[in-house]
């Protein structure tokens, strides 16, 4: 869901002229980006232990809905928040599906193997599928040819996870290391889907209504299948600061603004990278303040990861491709 939220905006801001402009400021902003989102993942995991995952999730779609309908609303008659919309397709509705297995992927990485590790494993999946749609064309994508360098760059980013991967129990981490990689796998295939359904309807639209399906969804499966865990954890609501239980939803606003300043200001291929660099060493510090989960292995793979990053930036730049 806070995927869509970004991606929403950002079309929306995409069409608005602003110059570019290269400023420090803005770099730091795309890196501070990427760290706030590190933040968003763990105030959504804490939340899920202290009640329920599904609870966490319904908190966090439940604000999701509620900020895009305000928006909505409030720009009923802008062409560029409430365009046209066009039919569509009944089973591009339920995008939210996608962010469901999402979250409970992150969730089960990033409480069983620290907020580094499962960051950077994300990552790891969202370069690889992306080299899978370019070699494919999947999901109407244009077919690339791909570059040693891109090659180069995804080996580089899997070698930097088995180097982090060294700083836990292999045997123990490895189906939770998975599940990180399926995060960002997923991640990756909802923003293809959740794009053509934009096309249709209208970016906060599709925002909207991936939000109100994941919402839908959670609450079928939760009290279906676990009705007493469930009413359980919305019971530890009651007990929870505000901060404790809103923070990841209110954090999800400051990605989006943040996003919305920084990406019209400097090249795309940077605002991403920055924003990864963030993500990961954030996390990294987020392992050491919170969890007390730190090693020399954690770090230089986190650094190798990064590096492989930048080698995919680099084939992104690339004539070759």
């Amino acid at each position: 869901m806070i995927w869509q939220m970004m991606q929403a905006f950002n079309r929306i801001v995409s069409h608005a002229t602003i110059a570019p402009m290269k400023s420090i400021a803005a770099y730091v902003a795309a890196f501070l980006t990427g760290a706030v989102i590190s933040v968003m993942v763990v105030a959504n995991t804490n939340l899920g232990l202290a009640t329920t995952n599904e609870v966490s999730m319904i908190v966090n779609q439940a604000i999701g809905v509620v900020l895009v309908t305000i928006i909505l609303l409030a720009g009923r008659r802008s062409p560029r928040i409430s365009p046209k919309r066009r039919p569509s397709r009944w089973y591009m509705y339920f995008g939210g599906l996608f962010g469901i297995l999402i979250m409970i992927a992150n969730f089960h990485s990033v409480s069983h193997v620290g907020a580094g590790l499962a960051m950077a494993a994300a990552v790891f999946g969202q370069s690889l599928t992306g080299l899978l749609l370019d070699i494919t064309g999947a999901f109407g994508m244009q077919k690339r040819t791909i570059t040693r360098t891109k090659a180069l760059s995804i080996a580089v980013s899997f070698v930097g996870i088995v180097v982090m991967s060294m700083s836990q129990d292999g045997t123990y981490s490895l189906p939770y290391v998975l599940m990180g990689i399926a995060a960002g796998v997923l991640t990756m295939l909802q923003m293809c889907y959740n794009s053509s359904f934009a096309k249709s309807k209208g970016a906060l639209f599709s925002a909207r209504q991936n939000a109100l399906s994941g919402l839908l969804g959670t609450l079928a499966y939760a009290f279906i299948l676990m009705p007493e865990q469930t009413a359980s954890g919305f019971g530890h609501l009651d007990g929870l600061p505000l901060t404790t239980i809103a923070l990841g939803g209110l954090l999800a606003i400051v990605v989006v603004s943040a996003t919305n300043l920084v990406i019209p200001m400097i090249p795309a291929v940077y605002s991403s990278l920055l924003m990864s660099s963030g993500q990961i060493l954030a996390s990294v510090a987020l392992d050491a303040a919170m969890y007390s989960i730190f090693s020399p292995a954690l770090l230089a793979g986190a650094l190798i990861m990064l590096a492989g990053i930048a080698l995919n930036f680099v084939s992104q730049r690339s004539p070759e491709d």
